[in-house]
């Protein structure tokens, strides 16, 4: 057999190695990037550094309640208005099973969408009716104040034309907004799978 061909067998075997080591190497690369995705947010991931508004207003007792408070937790905050009928009542659910699903209670906030009609008495009314009195807090206020609580969540408040924008946010322990979905994507399950890892940071 010539040294040439040889050298061209030679090399064959070498790059045929080669490319079976490569796809082996690939396969379990892909594995780890599934793994890797099975262990990140469920939620969409919010822009880096992006910080939840703060605000000092009343919660449906009457009582204060400020973002800047609730730091050293995560918080789950949602958008709802107290005669919603429809989507808010699912919104609340979803909170409520969240919290059922995570063990524990975590700061929940729902940020009014329709004042002046979102009143005490009635944001009393629908957390009583819904099981979630003591377990997520109304942000009471008027436009002026929680304008820029929507603008800072980028959210559509309710209007005569337009219902509002059904979203969670989860803000984490520093207070910056890490996880959002849109409420049709909000499961229980989704919601605590990423407060626990939200928890984990510290």
């Amino acid at each position: 057999m010539s040294p040439r061909l040889l050298i061209a067998l030679f090399l064959t075997a070498v790059f045929a190695l080669g490319a079976i080591a490569l796809a082996a190497t690939g396969r379990d690369e892909g594995g780890d990037q599934a793994a890797g995705a099975q262990t990140g947010f469920e939620g969409a991931v919010m822009p880096k550094n992006l910080r939840a508004p703060n605000f000092e207003l009343r919660n449906q007792d009457g009582e204060p309640i400020s973002m800047r408070a609730l730091r050293g937790s995560p918080v789950v905050v949602t958008f709802l208005y107290t005669n919603c009928e429809d989507t808010c009542p699912i919104q609340a659910q979803t909170v409520r099973g969240a919290l059922d699903e995570l063990g524990h209670d975590v700061p929940a906030l729902a940020i009014a969408v329709d004042p002046p009609r979102d009143t005490p008495e009635s944001a009393q009314a629908f957390l009583a009716e819904q099981r979630a009195s003591g377990r997520i807090d109304f942000v009471l206020g008027s436009r002026r104040q929680l304008r820029p609580l929507w603008e800072g969540y980028f959210i559509r408040p309710q209007s005569v034309t337009e219902e509002h924008q059904a979203r969670f946010t989860l803000v984490d322990s520093r207070g910056f907004q890490r996880v959002g979905y849109p409420g049709e994507q909000a499961t229980p399950e989704r919601l605590a799978h990423d407060l626990r890892l939200l928890e984990d940071e510290g």
